[in-house]
């Protein structure tokens, strides 16, 4: 099988983790904090909290910016759930702008189209998530200073995103935003089996978030409410959650980041690749990239424009039949049965195109050139090409 994503692990990475196996912290040790400071060295941002997933890091973003009942969240469409759902963890009210037609990612036009209306209703948003899809960082300058007019707070899922740039500064700066989140799943850039981060440039949020991630429990004596009891004292001052990230996936975050930049150099000769050989098929647009972006590649998107003899169903079935697992990243959130009764399709135009045309095909740092040639050759020709296996 062919899969659309996977892990690339190697004898180091597998040491680290059975270094930490032999020591005294299997949890709550070094390397956690470890994990963390490379992450701030490798982003610029000021500050980081390594958790449990992007999920768990989306919903404590939103808690660390107040997000509550009655509050308003804006995110993309085309994303995962947790996008989503982490706003409606928190008790707010969830609504969606539509993509651009090229990067996929949230629109800028949309959005403020979309706040110029809800200012006149006094419906604004608290926070916009924005959602760097397959990599590609979204146009964060501009959408900063819708920010700042309408005065929305900003979180990034970049969840895609690790390695990546935005106008040469690297996603995860902070540069434009209050939070950014990356994700550290076995098909990412990097992984840590499970696992995600925070980083941001504000000690108010560093420490809420810090603080959230274990119970709600602080244990320095500046924090607390009332005088220590001794050295062993503590309190919880927040109902927070479990969501340490433990040191043994954090050991393989820290040897899997010492890769990260040649992972994403891989993935774009890969892309390279795909671009050459799909310029031969007029029914494949492939990824447009932004002039001030460089992509980390987590997803490789091509659009199948239908016709009597290619459509997207029929080479999505080929594919996985022939032992080639590709996805479609996404469904639009406005669909699935949960969401659907409070959204109209129609609102969503770009959204709906993409979801009828969008197909991820493999690309990670493994893929070997026979590979590449036997998914494009499959994708060429779907009804007569022969199964791989």
């Amino acid at each position: 099988m062919i899969p659309y994503g996977k892990q690339n692990i190697n004898k180091e990475d597998i040491q680290s983790v059975v270094e930490v196996m032999k020591s005294d912290f299997l949890t709550q040790g070094p390397i956690t904090p470890d994990f963390e400071k490379e992450i701030i060295t490798y982003t610029g941002a000021k500050y980081s909290v390594a958790v449990i997933n992007a999920t768990s890091a989306l919903h404590l973003g939103c808690l660390a910016l107040g997000v509550g009942n009655g509050d308003i969240v804006w995110t993309s469409p085309i994303s995962f759930v947790a996008s989503a759902n982490c706003a409606k963890y928190c008790g707010a009210e969830i609504d969606f702008v539509d993509i651009d037609s090229k990067t996929y990612n949230l629109s800028v036009d949309s959005l403020e189209a979309k706040l110029i209306s809800a200012k006149l209703k006094n419906k604004l948003p608290k926070v916009v998530i924005v959602v760097h899809l397959a990599g590609q960082s979204c146009d964060m300058e501009s959408i900063h200073k819708l920010s700042t007019r309408y005065g929305f707070s900003i979180i990034e899922d970049a969840s895609h995103s690790i390695g990546g740039s935005y106008k040469s500064k690297k996603i995860g700066s902070c540069e434009y935003s209050d939070i950014c989140v990356f994700s550290f799943h076995p098909v990412k850039i990097i992984t840590t089996c499970e696992g995600g981060v925070c980083t941001t440039n504000k000690k108010k949020l560093f420490s809420k978030i810090y603080n959230l991630r274990s119970h709600g429990i602080v244990r320095n004596q500046d924090e607390m409410v009332h005088k220590s009891h001794g050295p062993w004292y503590y309190e919880q001052l927040d109902l927070g959650f479990n969501y340490r990230l433990n040191d043994l996936q954090a050991a393989l975050g820290l040897s899997q980041i010492k890769r990260l930049d040649s992972f994403v150099k891989k993935r774009h000769q890969i892309a390279y690749e795909y671009d050459s050989l799909f310029t031969k098929l007029d029914f494949i647009q492939t990824p447009f990239q932004d002039k001030n972006c460089y992509s980390s590649y987590h997803l490789y998107i091509i659009r199948i424009k239908s016709n009597n003899k290619h459509n997207k169903k029929k080479i999505f079935e080929k594919l996985r039949s022939s032992g080639v697992f590709v996805n479609i990243h996404y469904i639009p959130i406005y669909l699935h049965p949960y969401y659907e009764k409070n959204y109209s399709k129609k609102d969503f135009p770009n959204s709906n195109k993409y979801y009828e045309e969008a197909l991820s095909i493999p690309i990670y740092p493994g893929l070997s050139e026979d590979s590449i040639q036997f998914v494009f050759n499959t994708i060429k020709n779907p009804i007569n090409y022969q199964n791989l296996f």
